[in-house]
């Protein structure tokens, strides 16, 4: 090998090496398992960073809590600890205390009225408020629309009442059940099933994909499509992570979530489409009732949250 040949090896090699150690790993903690359409997101979510970067970014997926629950991975992504984190938009709200209303029953029509919401000067506002939290918003993906199962068909909001309803401890879902005429009872995710199936509960509420993974569909015996709250997943970087970044790593990001975003979103709607024919098909018996008088029935509760962030605050944030 002559002189001239080791040297443009050597530095090749080291060109290799520079690029090797400027290669940044992003970490993404979230509370959903790797059977969730949200985690199939960020699968492709890294997937793509990796492509559209030519390998100088990727991401390792930390499910299932791994790093504990939501909020202890918001205060790692806020002392930069973690770079990503996964929860729900309104679960915020325990920090800035506005998303309340985005969480209210009824507030929001469907996944499409949540992004324009998001999109909007209110939700624009919201943006600010996380940042000021020391986290940077990168997109909102559907969760999936909140429905109501029960041991008895539900018609109307009266067949309701009584019921003893399961929520999460949950301010918003909790006044939901007293809206509508039942008894909320906070139980565990994990027990839900035990409850509903020894009547220490008669009903619960959750989007139909999380119906069928869990299988309540095996100790209820009917849905009602009160579609009261949709759930969405907001997904976070580190504000230390997200200042970091260039330019060009910046527009990698915003690609590649896009793309998790797409496949989580279409995994949803495509479960929830089919779904209600497959729990018709097991025997549960689905109804559609009026839902007029299910969002009549939120106006206390609007009101006491207008009283807390001033009249018109519910008109403001739906836009509509």
């Amino acid at each position: 090998m002559t002189l001239k040949t080791s040297l443009a090896t050597g530095v090749a090699l080291l060109a290799l090496l520079g690029g090797a150690a400027q290669a940044r790993e992003l970490t993404f903690g979230m509370q959903d398992g790797e059977n969730s359409n949200v985690y199939a997101g960020a699968e492709a979510f890294a997937k793509t960073l990796e492509e559209v970067s030519g390998g100088e970014m990727s991401v390792r997926l930390y499910p299932s809590g791994t790093l504990g629950d939501f909020k202890s991975m918001v205060a790692q992504a806020q002392a930069g600890e973690l770079d990503m984190v996964m929860t729900g938009y309104p679960d915020m709200s325990y920090v800035i205390p506005e998303l309340k209303l985005v969480g209210a029953p009824y507030v929001v029509d469907d996944f499409a009225h949540l992004e324009e919401i998001v999109a909007s000067p209110w939700g624009q506002e919201m943006a600010a408020a996380f940042e000021a939290q020391g986290v940077h918003m990168l997109d909102v993906w559907y969760y999936g629309t909140r429905q109501t199962t029960a041991n008895r068909p539900i018609e109307r909001m009266d067949d309701l009442q009584g019921l003893r309803l399961r929520t999460p401890n949950v301010p918003f879902l909790i006044a939901y059940a007293e809206a509508v005429g039942a008894t909320p009872a906070p139980v565990a995710f994990a027990e839900v099933y035990l409850a509903l199936q020894t009547n220490q509960v008669d009903a619960q509420e959750n989007p139909l994909p999380t119906i069928d993974a869990q299988k309540f569909y095996e100790v209820q015996s009917a849905i009602a499509l009160t579609n009261h709250f949709v759930a969405s997943a907001a997904i976070q970087m580190s504000k230390l992570t997200w200042d970091a970044l260039s330019e060009e790593e910046k527009g990698w990001v915003a690609a590649a979530i896009k793309a998790g975003g797409d496949t989580s979103d279409e995994m949803t709607f495509a479960a929830e489409a089919a779904l209600v024919a497959e729990f018709k098909d097991k025997g549960l018996t689905i109804t559609h009732p009026d839902l007029t008088p299910f969002r009549a029935a939120m106006t206390p509760y609007y009101e006491a949250l207008e009283a807390e962030f001033g009249a018109g605050a519910i008109a403001e944030v739906r836009g509509r």
